[in-house]
């Protein structure tokens, strides 16, 4: 089977030829730089670096190294804004405003940006996130050339093309408020925050559509991103996910689903294990990274209770397994996930979201050749098919 066929069988819950991996299709499944200079000094890859994500210092991955690796996903994203109440404000001591008016800054000492300074703190009304200078949906540079070079994309690869759109009205309104502003919100002013949840959904919708009305017919997936998890519990509690932000999210993933065929990727980080039911019912297709560290959120709980109605993305641990792990540990974790997770279809690989720089370079080495090795439908995880190294740890190439 090709990259494609892979992704949609599994996805529709149908066992393929073997497990589909994913990297770098999405800005929470690539790797970070300083992990991602070591990848390409081991394949001499010489090709520049480009950031994905500035806040996260993710970057593109090189298609020989895709290659390589025998990844079966590509991802495809919007272009860059072109209006100017759209472009980031760069500001002294490695600061930045994005476009909604939040800064941004990373400390010498960081491998990220953090959030320094929301752009509405304190007290709100209606009248004030009426009044604030909002970005603009409708930017012209989002979709610029944007069906040429997904048809292009279609044209070169054989693999699924996940589009990246940004549908985040949680994450964003933390910013907006400041994480504490915006959890007494949640108690005291339930409604402002419905009228700033919906006010932000009408936003990115706008962007949304107009990227799904040149290029969904031409995807594969639709991937979003939206953090509503902690490790032993929601963000909020069920009963105010379902009152305030489940509301937003099915309408803008009926908005998704109207526009494209392509199913619906859904990523949060923590344990969601109490909403999944609720998540299943608005249209999520799969989840991501499946935190499968978090409570409740167990690969083989999941896969049992959940599995004949959504697939899994992720699910190798990034917490220990990856960074601390041997070689050996790590080959186990793949092993133990996909024998949880693979059978049915319905799973694809790849680390509980972004390689970081404390990856050993052999670790994740194995991590793709241990897919390879165990992946295989009929599932013969009970196999050892080789015995030796990984047989990616000695390949060399230069772009």
């Amino acid at each position: 089977m090709r990259g494609r066929e892979r992704v949609l069988a599994t996805l529709v819950r149908k066992e393929p030829d073997r497990v589909p991996v994913d990297f770098g299709s999405t800005w929470i499944t690539t790797i970070h730089i300083e992990a991602y200079e070591r990848l390409k000094r081991h394949f001499g890859v010489v090709s520049p670096t480009v950031l994905m994500e500035r806040m996260q210092q993710v970057c593109f991955v090189d298609e020989h190294i895709l290659e390589r690796l025998e990844v079966d996903t590509r991802g495809v994203f919007a272009g860059l804004p072109e209006l100017e109440c759209n472009q980031w404000l760069e500001l002294p001591d490695n600061r930045f405003r994005d476009a909604w008016g939040v800064t941004w800054q990373k400390p010498p000492s960081s491998l990220y940006y953090d959030m320094v300074q929301p752009a509405l703190p304190g007290r709100v009304t209606i009248s004030d996130l009426r009044s604030h200078p909002w970005p603009e949906p409708h930017d012209p540079g989002y979709v610029r050339g944007l069906r040429d070079r997904v048809r292009a994309q279609r044209a070169g690869t054989d693999c699924a093309l996940v589009l990246n759109v940004s549908v985040y009205p949680v994450q964003c309104s933390q910013f907006l408020r400041g994480f504490e502003d915006w959890f007494l919100d949640m108690a005291a002013e339930p409604k402002i925050m419905d009228y700033l949840f919906n006010l932000l959904t009408d936003i990115m919708l706008g962007t949304v559509g107009d990227v799904l009305d040149e290029v969904g017919d031409l995807v594969d997936v639709v991937s979003v991103s939206d953090d509503i998890g902690m490790q032993d519990r929601t963000t909020v509690s069920p009963e105010m996910y379902r009152r305030l932000i489940k509301p937003c999210q099915a309408r803008a993933y009926d908005f998704i689903h109207d526009r494209t065929s392509a199913p619906l990727m859904y990523h949060t980080c923590g344990s969601v294990y109490a909403i999944l039911d609720d998540l299943i019912e608005i249209g999520v297709d799969a989840l991501n990274p499946v935190q499968t560290n978090a409570t409740n959120m167990e690969a083989g709980r999941l896969k049992r209770e959940f599995g004949d109605r959504i697939s899994f993305w992720g699910g190798i641990d990034s917490a220990r397994i990856l960074p601390r792990g041997t070689t050996e540990e790590v080959r186990e974790e793949v092993q133990r996930v996909i024998r949880t997770m693979g059978p049915g279809g319905g799973y694809v690989l790849n680390s509980v979201h972004n390689i970081q720089p404390d990856v050993p370079l052999d670790n994740l080495l194995v991590m793709f050749d241990a897919a390879q090795e165990f992946g295989l439908y009929p599932l013969a995880y009970f196999q050892h098919l080789q015995e030796s190294n990984c047989r990616l740890c000695d390949l060399t190439f230069v772009a």
